[in-house]
């Protein structure tokens, strides 16, 4: 928590920082670097298991952190079988179900620099939780085409789901109360690489 002084006639306190005093406290690292990069290669080897290698294959990640996934899952690949499976990049913002309930916090660009249209598609995400994020994602990648197939990539899986939804290669399955929140943190979004569980409101 950060603490800020003041100087108060001649005197100093030391202040609690509202912003940092109303964050929900962490109560769990879960997942620290190491076992990030471990849980990514283990997903690679299983994707390229599951579809006997790399041909045909297409990752897109789900904006925002399911695109540094896909990329680091895009290297791990290329380091295994030697062939780097192109990679997109998918925003959901106008599919949300809940789009006429709240503005859009972040609206980001879809970038397909390929055709999905007999493809074999893995959505890459970071967390997987009530299905809803994913079932967007299905409607916004099939206005682009018809896949072969639609597999699911997430790094952390932390149930309660409320739609038929499962994950095809899981980092991490995380059981989870639902007031409890799960923060990913990316290099590539965040400076640093974590996973947490942080205490409900």
């Amino acid at each position: 928590m950060r603490r800020v002084r003041k100087r108060v006639r001649g005197r100093r306190f030391l202040l609690r920082d509202p912003a940092s005093s109303s964050a929900p406290a962490v109560k769990a690292v879960v997942l620290e670097p190491t076992d990030i990069a471990r849980a990514i290669k283990r997903m690679a080897h299983e994707i390229l298991e599951r579809n006997h290698g790399a041909s045909g294959l297409v990752l897109v990640g789900i904006r925002r952190r399911g695109v540094p996934l896909a990329e680091r899952l895009g290297d791990e690949i290329e380091r295994i079988e030697g062939v780097r499976p192109p990679i997109g990049a998918l925003d959901i913002s106008f599919y949300r179900d809940d789009i006429g309930i709240r503005q859009p916090a972040e609206v980001g660009l879809t970038e397909f620099p390929f055709d999905v249209e007999g493809k074999i598609v893995v959505l890459v995400d970071d967390v997987l939780y009530t299905g809803r994020t994913v079932r967007a994602a299905i409607d916004a990648l099939v206005d682009f085409g018809r896949p072969r197939a639609v597999q699911l990539a997430v790094l952390i899986d932390r149930g309660h789901r409320e739609l038929p939804i499962r994950a095809d290669f899981i980092g991490k399955n995380l059981p989870t109360s639902s007031r409890e929140a799960v923060e990913v943190r990316l290099a590539e979004t965040d400076g640093e690489d974590s996973v947490a569980i942080r205490e409900g409101p």
